[in-house]
């Protein structure tokens, strides 16, 4: 149904409510960039931890790609 789904789980841990949204803003805005290397059906559920607060947009899409690419390579397995 449209593509990639992403879950984005947040905790107080991370941070304030702002930095909460600030950190789930950013994650969101790294899975539009991520998107069109999935299948159509790939569910992602991404966990934030307390280090994205203040890591920079460019330490969370490298991260989010290393990610994806541990799962590709256990699916290929």
């Amino acid at each position: 149904m449209g593509g990639p789904r992403f879950g984005l789980i947040v905790s107080k841990a991370v941070g304030s409510a702002v930095i909460r949204h600030r950190v789930a803003r950013r994650l969101r805005h790294m899975c539009g960039k991520v998107i069109h290397d999935l299948p159509v059906e790939a569910d992602i559920v991404i966990r934030a931890l307390p280090g994205a607060a203040d890591a920079d947009s460019d330490e969370l899409l490298r991260q989010l790609r290393g990610a994806l690419r541990k799962l590709d390579g256990a699916r290929s397995s």
